[in-house]
Formats: structure tokens, C-alpha cells, sequence
């Protein structure tokens, strides 16, 4: 067994083939294969690619599966029964069965669709079902008078597989006293095998009521496979008598309308059998149709019932005859006859029954006459009758209601059962005033109690074309929202015609349209309907207006006509636009808060809530605000260009609809510059000095003023230029870059302190402008620093109207020339000089205690150079105060003293005098010479912008400390104080050797 199932396998797996059937694959597999049976190979089979490829099954599971990779298609864990498969379940044996798959082929490598093979699988029938009979017992009866080779029917069995699995033969196997009474014989029907018991030979009863005979069903499978049931055999006793009715015949008679259940009569018969062959079944024979739905019989009892509705007047006699049949195995009968008649009852109401008559016909219960027949015609033959009898049926019939209509006897010999009239206009018909009649005819009967029925009959009046279309109203107002899509329906244009028929069938069309309307669009010509063909746009044009025309069919047909006018209702499909895509305003700086600054317009194609706008300002931290209603921006600052020169933000423009439109526009404000700022002197300060030797040749350069102007544009154009202390015109300043040069060749009367007053000017309108001092001390050496430094500090306080030129410088070359030439005037020169200085010493120390003396006139010989006496210079320090100052900005202030800002004070008693000027200005102060800070051990000079003695206009130039970095080491390259320093404001003491503050018999030469 084991090695033919294996076998059999194998023979599935090679049946397996490729077949073009419905161009596709089909392969062939026995059914109840074993799980990961494989069935086919769609890669080798079909010479599909195997590799970089991905099989997927999209049909076939539970009972499939298939390797992703080869293609092969193998059988799961469900087993395939061709018994139990959906599509096989309800084929014939002989069809075959067949599984139907799906399996995609991706390309794993290219970006291609997949390709879908489609198979089937033939699952082939095995002999895995036995024959099955109904029953384990099956029982036969025969009756003992049963004569030799009478055949009886033995119940089949039944086998799930297919034809040739199937049932094959049947069997009988029978004890040793049955074996000469009954055999078997298998008929053939249709394919089918048919047991039947045959009858050997004669049977007794009284000696043996029953056989048990077993029989065999083997089906034609390979091994077959069979099953037996058991057969008994009942031998049933003869039938001798047939039964007897106790009367010849049955009569009744049955009132009509009888209630359903209601008995009629019985019919009675005997037999003297016993048993079945005694028991009697009575049933109704040679009865008609009507008679088997009105009339039943008990088949026990013999009892006749109402079984439907009687009428008399449908069957007014039954007539029938009732079998009474035995129910032996050769049952016997005999039948009696019965007559029923139905008795009357006024029951039936009048007839009513309306037809056509001559040239008016009627359809559907509806009578068409023209509105221009003459009154008296005919429209209807109106027949009454009454299916009862006598008084019953004697009718009366009348016109109800108002109506132009009467009935006229259509005969001059009145039938009671059956009378006709004639149904006749009275007065003649408009069809415009009444298009048709509902005309109610009533007939009464004279029964008790008298019986009534009605009938209606519809006449409609047939038009003449004499009415045109007509539009209500004649101008149609739609409204319509915009966006539509291409076919949407706008409105229902209705016309009404007061004619009938083909009269008021209605065609429906546009007649008349502008050139930007036609085409746009459509109605239909059976409804009226009106669609658009194209999408509206309320924001190009808001309201079309056209005519449609409604034609009736009639010959001639008329026509009515009716406008249009469809309105575009707006939606909120067009975001706000600004005009411009950017906007950029300039304003000028030092505006009061919430000036205009620009204005920007937005528009919304929209209309309505759609279109209202609201503005609001993103990103500008509260600096401007806008107002909805203009548009204009207003800033909620002063504008100081020099601390932010542009501001840019975003402007949000939101419409109200819903949901709301939104869209943004960048803004830029440009701060205009604003002339507020006057020029400041970057280099040098004004306590510093620069040595010039006199060999210097014209037109070489001697100092450079640098300045600034923190506006821009015209108003940071600086011009330069000398106002005073140049009365030789020795000096000349270059107006646009502030470099000075020397003008002309020195002589000896230039020699000594020049204090040039240079006025830097902008070009602003109103212009403004600062005041410099340029110190420039002609000489070949320095001779004491200490004196130049104080002759500087002195010209600060000096008014700006007074030269200092260098003029005192002559005497001063003349006593050199002495001392030179005689020892004696060197000797006096000496003394005098000591004694000069002793007291001017004094002097200043003095005046130091005490004060400086506003208004005190300096003399020029205080500018001269002089030979200071050899000493030991002492130690000093310095300090400095910084204190806020305005610059001076009128040519008036230039005039004026410094002096009256100016006190002097000691550091100390055994220090040498200081110069201290402030050093703090506010904010936007043009103060060139800020950060300075002197080293040189001067006269301690504190200078007061804000002091009583002066009035504000009378103010230091500069308002710049006398914060000098002197550089007195007495060679030739060490030059001006020009140098600053952006350090904090502290002071900053240097020490000078006895050297550098004043030895009589050295000399300093002056780097130029």
C-alpha cells in the first residue's frame, strides 16, 4: 500500500505539465497531497528569471504557497479535497475540477510594474470516499401474492468521488432459506447503477412474514472501497374487499357567503378487510377546479368543508364524486356521487360598466373630447346590471354631482337586470377653464337591505392650440456661487402652457445672449434645466443675463419666452494683494512718535466680508503701528538714524472670510539723516603741539586734522579751514582732507608758538561745524619743555580772536645772538632769565592759590622760547576730571575767552603746576580730542564748561582735555603729542628725569 501511494506521488509531480489553456499555466496534481508537495516550477517551467526577481501568490491561498525567489508553487498544510472545494462542490462526476492561482513577477532591479501569470491546477480525483447507503437497515415490503420476477426497487448508495471512483456494482447476499426466493438486478440510468430485488419464487406469509438479506455497494476505485447494509424483506397479507358507500348518492344544499370551516355533508363507507386493507381514504374525484378551491373532504372522516369563498352567482351548483380507496399494498375503491347547490342572498352590489361610444374612445378609464363638440354629445355608453335575482336585482342609476353631464336611456324597452344609458354633455366644454371631469355615476339596487356601487369615469378635454408658453414669472433671479465646477446645475426654468397634448409639450432653448454669455451656458430642452459649461468668476464679471424661449408641439406650434439673470455669488478664493511686491519708505530721523511714515494699499478681488482687510505689522517688537482703515503706517518712535539706520518688518493683510485669506508683504523704513550732529576732531587734541624746524621747505607737511561726522551724505561732507592764528598766511589747510602744509618760507620772526584756529564745517543745511586747535612750535630745539607745555596750556584759555603767531620769537633769537657773541650779556642773559623765571614761578603758584582771573590779558613775550636754568626737576603727578561739555557751533563762540572756564590749582606744594581739563562729553559730543590724557608736569588747570563766570556761549573751544602725551626726550624724532589713547580715564603719571624738565645747558631738538 505505502509503495503504490508513493508511486502515485511521484506520478503526480511528473503529470505536472504546461498547457496553453486559456493562455495560461495549468498543471495537474492529485488530490490530498502531503504539505510542501511541489506542484510546479514557474522559473524552469516557463523560463521565467530566476534570480532578482520576487514571486508573490495573489490567488491560491490557504491551499498554496510560493518561493519568493525560484517561483515554486508548493502545497501548505490545508490539504486540497476536490470533494470539499468551493468551485467543485457543485460539479458532476464527470466534470473536472480545477484550483486557480496568481502569482506576480517583480523586478527587483528595475523600477518596472509587475507582471501577473495566471494557472490553474487540475486536482485529480482519488478513491478517498466509500460507498454510503441511506440507512444501515433498509426495508423492502412485498406483498405475499407477489407473483415470480416481479421487480422492487432497493434504495442506492452514494459515493463522493467522481464517475470512475464512484459506485461501480452492488451485491445480495442471502441465507440458505431466502436463496431460492429473491435475487438481485443492477439497471443502469443514465450512468447510473440502480439496485433491484428480484422475486425468485412464491411467497407465504403465514410461513414466514420477513427475510434479512445483506447487500454489497463497491465503488471502481484502485484499491475499491465498499460497504453493506442490511436488506429485510416484509411480506405483506392480500386485499379481498373493497369498500362500500352507504348511500347511492349525497345532495345539499349551501347558502352563498358560508363562512370557511363550514360543513356540508358526510359521506360513509365500509370494509370488511382487516388491517390496512380495512382502512379507507376518501378523497374528491373528477371534481373541476373551482369545485377542489371551494370545497375540501376530511380523508379520514369523509367530511365536506367551505374551503373558499362561495357565490351564487359565480357557481350556483357543485357536482362531484368521492373515492373511499383501502390503503392494502393492492388497495381497492369505489366512489358515490354528490350534488351541492347554493342558495342566493341579495349579496351583489349594481354593475356599473362605462365603455366608448361612436368616435369618442376610451383608454385607461379616460374619455378625450374637444373642447369645440356641441353640448349633447355622446361620451360614454354607461351599461348597469345586478348579478342577483329578482327585487335584488331591479337598479336605479343617477349622475352625482355637478357636472355638465347627463344619462340618457340608450333604448325604449327598459330591462330591470340590465338597463343602458347614454352619457351626454349639457352645455359645451372649455378647455382653458376645465381641463377634465371626474364624472361619478351611482346605481342603487332595491334589495333589503339595499345594495349600492359607484363608478367614475375621467373626461378630459382635448385642446385646441390657441395659447402660447408662458414663464412664471417672465424674468428668472438666480444666485450662483463662483468656482463651479463645468456642468453644475444653476436653476429650473418652467413654462406653463394652458393647452394639452403635443399643445403643451414644451421644447426649451436660449434664444438671445451677449457675445461674453453665448456659449457659457446650456439647457436642457426637455426640462428646462440650466447648467453651466465653463467655471464663473465673480471678480471678472459678476451678472450675466440672457432669454430663454419655451415652443409648444402643437401645429402651428407658439412660443413664450423669459429672461434670465444669474447673479455670481462671491467666494473667498483670491487672497488679499498688496500693490507691490515690497515696500520702502524713507523718513527722516527725530520724528515725534506715531508720525506717518508710509502708507501701503491692499487690495481683495473678493467682495463682501471676503474683501475686508485687516493689516497688521509682524516682527517689528511694537515699533509701528498701521491703521486699517488708510493703510498708514505709523511708528511709535523717534526715529535716531544713527543708532538704527533701517527697520524692516512684515505686514499681514488677513480678509474676513471663511476660513480667511491671508498674504505678506515686506516693509523696509530707511531713516533719512538729518543734519543734528556736528563734525568732531579725531586728531589732534587740542593741548597737543607739533615742532616745526625753520630749514622745513614750503609746501611740506606739516600737521593733519582729522575729523568726523557720524551723519551721512552731505551732511558728513567736511570742509577745512584755518580762521585764525595765521596772520603771516605761513600756514595753508587742505579744504576737503584737513592736511596742513607749510605755505611760505620761514623767517626769523615766525620762530616761537603758532596757534592755528581750524574750523571743520559739514555741508548739511542748516551746516554745522567744530572748532580745533593746532599748535605748531617753530624752533630747531625746546629749549624747556616745561615752558612750552604751559605757553600751550596758557593759548587754551587764550580768546580765538587773538593771533598767537610766533612773533615774540624775534627778541628772544637776538639775545641768543648776544649771548653767542659776549659772555657777559650770556652771563647777564642767565641771571635774568632765573630771576625771570623765579618770579613767574611765583607767580603762577599765586595765582594758583588763588585762582585763575578771568578776563586776564596775556602778554606775548609769555610765548617767546627761553633758555630755563639747569635744575633738578621734581616728580609730579597728574590728574584729570572728566566733566560733560557742549561744543561750540556759532563762529561767535570762537571769539571769546577761555579763560572765563578755566581755575588753576596745585597738586601740591613741591609739585610742578598741572593742566586738568574734563574728560567726559555726552553722547554725540563732537569731541575730537577725547581719551586724552596729559603726562607733562604742567600747570594744574581745571577747566569748568559750565562755570558761572561764563556764559554758556563762552564756552572752551572743544570742550577737549589738555590730556597731551608728551614726548620730551630731547632728539630730533621725538615729535608732537599726537598720539591719544581710548584707554579709561585714569590718571597716568610719568616721570621726568632733572634732564627733561629744564637743564639750562641742554638742548632739545625738535623732531620735524
Amino acid at each position: 500500500m505505502g509503495w503504490r501511494r508513493g508511486l502515485m506521488l511521484l506520478w503526480a509531480v511528473l503529470l505536472c505539465s504546461y498547457d496553453g489553456v486559456l493562455g495560461g499555466v495549468l498543471y495537474r496534481l492529485p488530490e490530498e497531497q502531503p504539505p510542501s508537495t511541489l506542484i510546479g516550477s514557474l522559473a524552469s517551467d516557463q523560463g521565467l528569471p530566476d534570480s532578482g526577481h520576487l514571486y508573490k501568490l495573489e490567488v491560491g491561498a490557504p491551499y498554496l504557497r510560493v518561493d519568493g525567489k525560484t517561483g515554486d508553487i508548493f502545497t501548505t498544510e490545508i490539504p486540497i479535497d476536490r470533494e470539499t472545494l468551493r468551485d467543485c462542490r457543485s460539479l458532476l462526476k464527470a466534470e473536472p475540477c480545477f484550483l486557480e492561482f496568481e502569482v506576480s513577477i517583480t523586478d527587483l532591479n528595475q523600477n518596472q510594474s509587475p507582471r501577473l501569470i495566471e494557472g490553474r491546477i487540475e486536482v485529480l480525483d482519488i478513491n478517498d470516499n466509500t460507498p454510503q447507503f441511506p440507512s444501515p437497515i433498509l426495508t423492502l415490503s412485498v406483498p405475499e401474492s407477489t407473483h415470480t420476477g416481479a421487480l422492487f426497487a432497493v434504495p442506492v448508495a452514494t459515493d463522493r468521488d467522481s464517475q470512475r471512483n464512484g459506485v461501480a456494482d452492488y451485491s445480495l447476499s442471502t441465507g440458505p432459506e431466502a436463496v431460492a426466493l429473491f435475487g438481485l438486478q443492477v439497471a443502469e440510468d443514465r450512468g447510473e447503477k440502480l439496485p433491484q430485488l428480484v422475486v425468485l419464487g412464491s411467497l407465504d406469509r403465514e410461513q414466514k412474514d420477513s427475510y434479512d438479506l445483506s447487500i454489497k455497494a463497491v465503488d471502481g476505485g484502485s484499491p475499491p472501497r465498499y460497504s453493506s447494509a442490511l436488506l429485510r424483506v416484509i411480506i405483506t397479507d392480500a386485499n379481498d374487499n373493497a369498500p362500500r358507500f352507504e348511500k347511492p348518492m349525497y345532495e345539499a344544499e349551501l347558502p352563498e357567503n358560508s363562512p370557511v370551516g363550514h360543513s356540508v355533508l358526510q359521506v360513509k363507507a365500509d370494509d370488511s378487510d382487516m388491517g390496512l386493507n380495512g382502512e379507507i381514504e376518501y378523497t374528491l374525484h373528477q371534481a373541476t377546479e373551482a369545485t377542489q378551491r371551494l370545497l375540501r373532504i376530511d380523508h379520514s372522516t369523509g367530511i365536506i368543508y367551505v374551503r373558499g369563498h362561495l357565490d351564487r352567482e359565480e357557481f350556483s351548483s357543485m357536482k362531484f364524486y368521492v373515492v373511499a380507496r383501502d390503503k392494502g399494498s393492492m388497495p381497492k375503491s369505489s366512489k358515490v356521487f354528490v350534488a351541492i347547490n347554493v342558495r342566493d342572498q341579495n349579496d351583489n352590489a349594481p354593475t356599473i360598466e362605462i365603455r366608448g361610444i361612436g368616435l369618442v374612445t376610451h383608454q385607461d378609464g379616460v374619455a378625450n373630447i374637444s373642447e369645440d363638440m356641441p353640448a349633447g354629445t355622446a361620451v360614454a355608453l354607461v351599461q348597469v346590471s345586478d348579478r342577483d335575482e329578482g327585487e335584488n336585482a331591479v337598479v336605479t342609476c343617477v349622475v352625482a354631482g355637478d357636472v355638465p353631464f347627463q344619462l340618457r336611456p340608450a333604448g325604449d324597452t327598459p330591462n330591470d337586470h340590465k338597463r343602458k344609458y347614454f352619457l351626454q354633455t349639457t352645455t359645451p366644454l372649455d378647455y382653458e377653464l376645465v381641463k377634465d371631469y371626474r364624472v361619478e355615476i351611482v346605481a342603487v339596487d332595491s334589495g333589503n337591505p339595499a345594495l349600492s356601487s359607484t363608478n367614475s369615469l375621467k373626461v378630459q378635454v382635448t385642446d385646441v392650440n390657441d395659447n402660447s408658453p408662458v414663464f412664471s414669472p417672465s424674468q428668472f433671479e438666480v444666485d450662483f456661487a463662483e468656482e463651479n465646477q463645468p456642468g453644475d446645475k444653476v436653476l429650473d426654468i418652467v413654462a406653463t402652457d394652458a393647452d394639452s397634448g403635443s399643445n403643451a409639450a414644451l421644447t426649451y432653448s436660449i434664444i438671445t445672449a451677449d457675445s461674453s454669455t453665448k456659449g457659457l451656458f446650456e439647457i436642457n430642452g426637455d426640462t428646462g434645466e440650466v447648467r453651466v459649461k465653463s467655471p464663473l468668476d465673480r471678480e471678472h464679471r459678476e451678472r450675466y443675463q440672457f432669454h430663454v424661449a419655451a415652443t409648444d408641439k402643437g401645429v402651428p406650434s407658439h412660443r413664450g419666452t423669459a429672461a434670465v439673470v444669474v447673479r455670481v455669488i462671491d467666494r473667498n478664493d483670491n487672497d488679499p494683494k498688496f500693490m507691490l511686491s515690497s515696500y520702502s519708505f524713507s523718513v527722516l530721523e527725530n520724528m515725534p512718535p506715531l508720525s506717518p511714515v508710509g502708507m501701503v494699499t491692499v487690495t481683495d478681488a473678493d467682495k463682501g466680508e471676503n474683501a475686508q482687510v485687516q493689516l497688521t505689522a509682524e516682527s517689528d517688537d511694537g515699533k509701528f503701528v498701521i491703521q486699517n482703515g488708510s493703510g498708514t503706517i505709523l511708528s511709535s518712535i523717534s526715529f535716531d538714524r544713527e543708532k538704527e539706520s533701517t527697520y524692516t518688518f512684515r505686514l499681514k493683510a488677513m480678509d474676513n472670510g471663511d476660513p480667511p485669506r491671508s498674504s505678506f508683504v515686506g516693509v523696509t523704513i530707511n531713516v533719512l539723516d538729518e543734519n543734528d550732529n556736528a563734525p568732531y576732531i579725531t586728531k589732534p587734541s587740542n593741548s597737543s603741539y607739533k615742532c616745526l624746524s625753520p630749514l622745513t621747505s614750503p609746501e611740506s607737511h606739516v600737521q593733519h586734522v582729522e575729523a568726523e561726522d557720524i551723519d551721512i551724505g552731505p551732511n558728513a561732507e567736511l570742509i577745512y579751514s584755518i580762521t585764525g592764528g595765521n596772520p603771516h598766511n605761513l600756514f595753508r589747510i587742505s579744504p576737503s582732507d584737513g592736511e596742513i602744509t607749510l605755505a611760505r618760507e620761514i623767517t626769523q620772526r615766525h620762530r616761537g608758538l603758532h596757534r592755528l584756529v581750524i574750523r571743520v564745517s559739514d555741508r548739511g543745511k542748516p551746516q554745522r561745524h567744530t572748532t580745533a586747535l593746532v599748535h605748531i612750535y617753530v624752533n630747531e630745539t625746546i629749549g624747556n619743555v616745561t615752558l612750552l607745555e604751559s605757553l600751550v596750556g596758557h593759548s587754551l584759555y587764550t580768546p580765538l580772536d587773538t593771533d598767537i603767531a610766533g612773533e615774540p620769537e624775534h627778541s628772544l633769537s637776538s639775545q641768543h645772538t648776544n649771548i653767542l657773541y659776549g659772555s657777559l650779556a650770556g652771563v647777564t642773559g642767565v641771571i635774568f632769565i632765573i630771576v625771570i623765571v623765579v618770579v613767574v614761578r611765583h607767580h603762577l603758584q599765586q595765582e594758583a592759590k588763588s585762582g585763575y582771573q578771568a578776563g586776564k590779558k596775556e602778554t606775548k613775550e609769555s610765548y617767546a622760547p627761553k633758555q630755563p636754568k639747569s635744575r633738578r626737576g621734581r616728580k609730579g603727578k597728574k590728574t584729570s576730571g572728566c566733566k560733560q561739555a557742549k561744543p561750540l557751533e556759532e563762529d561767535e563762540e570762537e571769539g571769546t575767552s577761555l579763560q572765563k572756564s578755566l581755575k588753576f590749582s596745585l597738586d601740591g606744594i613741591n609739585d610742578s603746576p598741572r593742566i586738568h581739563l574734563p574728560l567726559n562729553y555726552p553722547p554725540g559730543s563732537p569731541d575730537l580730542g577725547r581719551h586724552y590724557r596729559s603726562n607733562s608736569p604742567l600747570p594744574s588747570i581745571q577747566l569748568q564748561p559750565q562755570s558761572p563766570s561764563a556764559s554758556s556761549k563762552h564756552q572752551a573751544v572743544q570742550e577737549l582735555p589738555a590730556a597731551n602725551t608728551f614726548v620730551g626726550t630731547g632728539d630730533e624724532n621725538s615729535s608732537s603729542s599726537d598720539q591719544y589713547s581710548d584707554q579709561s580715564y585714569k590718571p597716568n603719571l610719568l616721570k621726568y628725569s632733572n634732564r627733561q624738565v629744564g637743564e639750562h645747558s641742554e638742548q632739545v631738538q625738535c623732531g620735524c
